[in-house]
């Protein structure tokens, strides 16, 4: 359809073509700003310029994923062995690229996206200035700009109506309310609504930060990282180690240039062998591949996820607010019921006699094949139908035109009239008019059907009235003669994957509640239908309490909210908070913003607001509510997993720590280099753990991930350290001249014991986690065997005893292992 702007420009006369606008009887601004008047607005600065800003620069996102703690720490102690060599003892450095690669690239590829979604979009609003409609960019319009409008166009700016041809605005995004608002020269229009019908102008009265929607995305659109207790628990047990790491790196290097007197690099080298096992790098780098693999696992799924700690955010909480327009319901509407009605009361039937043809009989009209074909005729007149019309479309509407019915003429449904109408030549030959609308509108005060109307209406459901009048749509009053035969009820059109998903999260102690600006009966109607818990009882938000614990206390104890300000969402969702609530957020409109910023997981639907879009941390693109129990699996996949690995990234911290303090107290040299230390913590701990973070895995998000991790790590490092240690001191005793074979046997010893750890966490077995176990065994097996590997490792086992000692120490530190996962593991499963 061509935009009523364009027909203006397209004739190149400005103003004096009233004929090319359908608003060319309105009067004064039509000729909008001149060139001069917009010249002097630029340089005041009264511009739309708003900078949305929905991401990070790529400067802040490098810089965020380079400089951390644990690149810090790794990065030195690489730095110290490119000094003092072998490269081969710095192999650990290559830790540093992959982590920082994977973050940076995961931030960057939800930047491109995210930056997509501006606030407004790209469109392209038309103004008229100097007579002459033309197109400007979003950032170009100033104050007082005159801006057209036609349906589908965006509101841009807030303004003040000037010219009105049928002009209705859907509100829905800023309000919640699904209707739309019929607008009049003078009223008011807010950005971030949109025009279903009919089309007008207004004059700009705030633009950029004043603008509604402008000062919602400004508010909201700060970005902010979402808490992730995985990685917060991995930076404080770094934060200690990094606090052990000063006196312990003092005590390793004093104690190792006192006992290698003559080679300093060789201390420097067993130092850093020494400090580098102590930070537990794997499990930061796991930690992103998991959340980035599950990241891509969801895009196949249609789920942008923005952050990736929203991952497991979503995994771990206890409520969801969910807003009705766009999560639980679909734009359009549903036809539930046609009910024929009675015939009217003696007395109030119409007077058919008014024209000469021959009425048809009440029960004929009544009956509900030829009501369905009635109103399937109207629906094939409407050239632009409203939700309700299409509604009545989809369930009534024919491919053409052959069951008989014939248009006169056609009326579209207006706000102002509150019907519409279509007059028609029937079936068997009679010309009537059909009307279809308010029935508080189209029947008397006093008409029975009016206390149904009431019904239906106190359980959410929309009802029209349809009736036939023998009077024509042109006459002054076509409603005064109709006779009233039906009512259509209808619903708004529930999502088909709602239902399933609300069972899905009461399933898993997820609580629902449903936070809409809509009506309470309304909402109420909609989550009764949808069977959540505590529907029958919704709260109208205009009667919440002001004090903070009263609103907790009824955000806590109530399920369903209707007439809820975007204040009001954001005052819920803190509420609940304050309870020790984790809270998700669904929502799609500019409304919603607020309280998706506040919430702990943000959740937009892709065809809602760009605002919304922009401040969620998961963004659902093909609308699908169903997709939510896919991120809430893939977030406990992602949770349990390192979880589970995490165990043996802290055995190796704790073993690594007692390891130091036990060489600095005997004073003797460090048992490893780090190409040692490289290849136990490849073959013991990266790469399984790899592969077992990745598996599947359903158990239930908990809280405590540190306390939980530490009460296996903590004995189970104790364990292999002072197993480690007792085979390379007896192995000392043995050869003290032999470095290389005491550092042999302890190297035997720990991958005995890590082995035995990680035989432990892969539980239960499956067929591809005995493969995995086995095929690491078989790799160690060869870097002893195959003379280059044994040679690039410094590994050499001499005679049998120091080599057979160490395998003892290792079973029976496994026994003790054993003993340790059955008495502190189980307590922590019953806890």
């Amino acid at each position: 359809m061509t935009h009523p702007a364009e027909e203006t420009a397209d004739t190149g006369r400005g103003s004096a073509d009233r004929g090319s606008h359908p608003l060319g009887s309105a009067p004064a601004q039509r000729g909008g700003l001149t060139a001069a008047q917009v010249a002097e607005r630029v340089a005041r600065g009264e511009v739309n310029d708003v900078p949305v800003r929905s991401s990070r620069s790529v400067r802040e996102i490098v810089r965020a994923n380079v400089l951390t703690r644990f690149n810090a720490i790794i990065g030195i102690m690489f730095g110290i062995i490119l000094v003092v060599g072998p490269i081969q003892d710095g192999l650990f450095g290559l830790v540093i690229v992959a982590n920082t690669g994977i973050g940076i690239v995961q931030e960057l590829r939800a930047k491109k996206t995210l930056d997509g979604l501006a606030l407004i979009g790209e469109a392209k609003p038309q103004v008229r200035r100097d007579g002459v409609a033309q197109q400007v960019a979003v950032a170009g319009i100033v104050l007082d700009d005159a801006v057209l409008l036609g349906i589908g166009d965006k509101v841009i700016v807030d303004g003040r109506v000037t010219e009105a041809d049928g002009l209705e605005i859907d509100e829905s995004l800023l309000t919640g309310e699904p209707d739309p608002v019929l607008k009049n020269p003078g009223d008011q229009v807010m950005s971030g609504s949109f025009v279903v019908a009919g089309a007008g102008a207004f004059t700009a009265t705030k633009v950029g930060r004043e603008a509604y929607a402008a000062q919602l995305a400004e508010e909201a659109s700060r970005f902010t990282l979402v808490r992730s207790e995985l990685r917060s628990g991995i930076d404080s047990i770094l934060r200690f180690i990094t606090y052990l790491l000063i006196p312990a790196a003092i005590g390793l290097i004093v104690s190792q240039l006192a006992v290698e007197r003559h080679d300093w690099r060789e201390a420097v080298r067993r130092m850093v062998a020494g400090i580098v096992p102590m930070v537990p790098e794997g499990l930061v780098l796991l930690t992103s591949v998991a959340f980035a693999i599950g990241v891509v696992r969801l895009g196949r799924r249609q789920c942008l996820v923005q952050e990736l700690p929203a991952i497991e955010g979503l995994a771990r909480v206890d409520t969801v607010c969910l807003d009705k327009t766009g999560t639980l319901t679909e734009g359009g509407m549903d036809v539930v019921e046609l009910r024929p009605l009675a015939a009217a009361p003696l007395g109030t039937a119409p007077d058919h006699t008014l024209r000469p043809d021959a009425p048809l009989a009440r029960h004929v009209l009544t009956d509900r094949g030829v009501l369905q074909q009635a109103l399937g005729a109207m629906g094939r007149a409407d050239a632009r139908p409203n939700p309700s019309m299409q509604a009545v479309i989809d369930a009534y509407g024919t491919p053409d035109g052959q069951d008989g019915w014939r248009v006169l003429e056609a009326m579209p449904f207006s706000s102002a009239r509150k019907w519409s109408g279509v007059q028609f030549l029937e079936p068997h030959g009679t010309e009537a008019s059909w009307l279809l609308g308010a029935p508080d509108v189209l029947l008397p005060e006093d008409h029975p059907a009016l206390g149904e109307v009431d019904e239906l209406g106190a359980k959410g459901l929309r009802v029209l009235l349809l009736g036939r009048s023998p009077l024509p749509l042109d006459a002054p009053d076509p409603a005064r003669q109709l006779d009233p035969l039906a009512l259509v009820v209808l619903q708004q059109r529930l999502r088909e994957d709602a239902a399933d998903t609300l069972r899905y999260f009461e399933s898993q102690r997820v609580q629902a509640k449903v936070i809409s600006g809509d009506s309470a009966v309304s909402v109420g109607a909609v989550a009764s239908h949808l069977g959540l818990p505590g529907a029958e009882h919704p709260v109208d938000a205009r009667t919440l309490p002001s004090d903070s614990e009263e609103l907790a206390e009824v955000a806590d104890r109530a399920t369903v909210f209707g007439r809820v300000s975007p204040q009001q969402k954001r005052e819920l969702v803190g509420a609940l908070q304050s309870r020790g609530r984790t809270v998700a957020m669904t929502g799609d409109g500019v409304n919603d913003v607020l309280a998706l910023k506040d919430a702990d997981i943000g959740v937009a639907m892709g065809s809602g607001s760009e605002a919304t879009k922009a401040v969620a941390q998961i963004v659902l693109l093909n609308d699908s509510f169903a997709t939510l129990p896919s991120v809430v699996a893939e977030g406990r996949r992602v949770i349990g997993n390192i979880e589970r690995v995490a165990n043996l990234f802290l055995v190796k911290t704790v073993y690594s720590v007692l390891l130091a303090l036990l060489v600095v107290i005997c004073h003797v040299p460090y048992p490893f280099l780090p190409r040692h230390s490289t290849v136990l913590s490849s073959l013991t701990i990266g790469v399984p753990a790899f592969f077992l973070a990745l598996a599947p895995n359903n158990e239930q998000a908990r809280r405590g991930f540190v306390r939980r991790v530490l009460r296996l790590a903590v004995p189970g490092g104790v364990i292999a350290g002072t197993a480690t240690f007792t085979a390379y001191m007896l192995a000392r005793a043995d050869h003290a001249t032999e470095l290389k074979a005491d550092t042999s046997v302890a190297t035997l010893t720990l991958f005995l014991v890590a082995m035995w750890v990680l035989a432990m966490v892969a539980r239960p077995y499956n067929w591809w986690r005995l493969t995995l176990i086995g095929a690491m065994g078989g790799a160690f097996a060869l870097v002893l065997l195959v003379p280059w590997l044994s040679d690039f490792f410094q590994l050499s086992l001499v005679g049998t005893r120091d080599p057979l000692t160490g395998v003892g120490i290792a079973v029976t530190a496994g026994i003790l292992l054993e003993v340790v996962w059955r008495v502190i593991v189980r307590r922590t499963d019953e806890s």
